[in-house]
């Protein structure tokens, strides 16, 4: 199985994959965690300069194309092999975050990043993609709360210090994204307390987990 993690800054998606990865291994699961950008060794150089806030000039073409060679060096060591052993993968962000900050917030042709996605995961497709929406003030302010008091890096701040404007279209291109795959995505209201983002996750997992088999999952290749 395949699940993914998307949202806007601050949306509380990294806090909650000791939950996810904790309710999976209960229930039989042979699970792997990791992120983009920054899921391999080579990914972890990529990530230093796309979130670092001097690199504010990187224009959107070439920050979308260190995503795609963030992704695809991360499929072929880390997400592919993984699948093809039959163990659950856990994603912090894959293909969506690339359509919705670079695709509807950046401006850059859809289609063309969608070419891209495509020949960079092999068409490897999540199974279920969580949502956690909120809204953009909501959001940046809790991501700035945790920068402030040193639960997150200040060297990762690029994207925290866009415009409201920026987030907004990010918000906007997760929505339009959703409409055109709602039997991937499921969505949370992250604006709730931690504890509820968790109930409302863990419902999902257990209503999936349902209807799809989990043996299904456990030979998945």
């Amino acid at each position: 199985m395949f699940i993914t993690l998307e949202g806007i800054e601050g949306a509380g998606k990294t806090s909650q994959i000791p939950n996810i990865k904790k309710f999976l291994l209960s229930r039989g699961f042979t699970l792997i965690t990791t992120k983009e950008p920054g899921g391999s060794f080579l990914g972890k150089k990529i990530r230093e300069i796309l979130l670092d806030p001097e690199n504010k000039k990187i224009s959107p073409l070439s920050e979308m194309l260190l995503y795609q060679a963030d992704r695809a060096h991360h499929v072929k060591d880390i997400i592919e092999p993984a699948i093809k052993a039959g163990k659950t993968v856990l994603c912090d962000r894959f293909t969506d975050a690339t359509l919705a900050y670079q695709g509807f917030a950046r401006n850059l042709d859809i289609d063309n990043i969608k070419m891209l996605n495509k020949l960079v995961t092999k068409k490897i497709v999540p199974d279920l993609t969580i949502l956690f929406d909120l809204s953009p003030e909501i959001g940046l302010r809790r991501a700035w709360e945790q920068i402030d008091c040193g639960e997150r890096s200040n060297k990762e701040t690029r994207f925290e210090k866009e415009n409201l404007l920026f987030h907004e279209k990010v918000r906007a291109g997760y929505l339009k994204i959703l409409e055109f795959e709602p039997k991937r995505f499921r969505i949370v209201d992250a604006s709730k307390n931690f504890d509820n983002v968790w109930n409302q996750i863990r419902s999902i997992l257990l209503t999936y987990i349902k209807e799809r088999g989990q043996n299904n999952f456990r030979n998945y290749t």
